[in-house]
């Protein structure tokens, strides 16, 4: 696993998988139940160095669809293009947390005023925006941003909890050993913002704000204050 990631993540998340339960770490290495699979859990880490990262922004837990579920925080696998000339894709449209957060991102833009209806969407001029998932994962990246959830792996919805606590001692570890570099933390919902509760967490600036599932973080104040200078959906060309 370690192996695919950026040779700059290597000791830390040796010493951060040494945190983990043995009981765990044996499920982690031989089951085949799970997903994103071993080969693609720790992908956030393959792509973005440790010197460039700015941001960890913790999500919940992958996606419960193995297409979708692909190793980053947030970025549905499933979706390909995020606008077509009728507005957002029906990928998007189904995601309700991705259609929150592009929503935001478009207020953000002064595209969307006060109308976030798909009709609303349709009337943008989105030639200057990017048009894929991936393009928006590369976004993120630019801007420092590592997309992990507080549970890196999904079996089912029953299993999420048990896998957030399982999982609770690399993400000491992790911050314990970032607490030198000059990262912040993005929480997204409850589940993220119990990282307020480690000790280890202390050190780091936070960024609590509700999950984009709920309707409520299109406006929310955290979120346009740190995603709005990133500008997400700008193409870079």
């Amino acid at each position: 696993m370690i192996r695919r990631t950026h040779p700059s993540w290597h000791a830390v998340l040796a010493q951060a998988f040494d945190a983990l339960d043995p009981d765990y770490r044996r499920f982690l290495e031989h089951d085949r139940s799970y997903f994103p699979d071993r080969d693609n859990l720790l992908n956030a880490f393959a792509t973005l160095p440790l010197a460039r990262t700015r941001y960890i922004l913790f999500g919940q837990d992958p996606y419960p669809r193995r297409e979708s579920a692909i190793g980053y925080a947030f970025i549905d696998g499933k979706v390909e293009r995020i606008f077509t000339p009728e507005g957002l894709s029906k990928e998007v449209n189904r995601a309700t947390s991705l259609r929150n957060f592009i929503k935001m991102l478009l207020l953000c833009e002064g595209a969307l005023q006060d109308d976030f209806s798909k009709e609303a969407v349709a009337r943008v001029d989105t030639s200057g925006y990017i048009r894929t998932i991936h393009q928006l994962r590369e976004n993120f990246e630019k801007n420092g941003v590592l997309l992990l959830n507080m549970a890196l792996v999904f079996t089912d919805k029953k299993a999420s909890k048990a896998h957030i606590r399982a999982w609770r001692g690399f993400v000491e570890s992790l911050l314990a050993q970032l607490g030198a570099h000059a990262v912040e933390l993005i929480l997204f919902g409850k589940m993220a913002q119990e990282v307020e509760r480690l000790e280890t967490a202390d050190r780091f600036v936070r960024h609590p704000m509700p999950h984009p599932y709920n309707i409520s973080f299109i406006t929310d104040p955290t979120a346009h204050t740190l995603f709005g200078p990133m500008h997400l959906l700008r193409r870079g060309d």
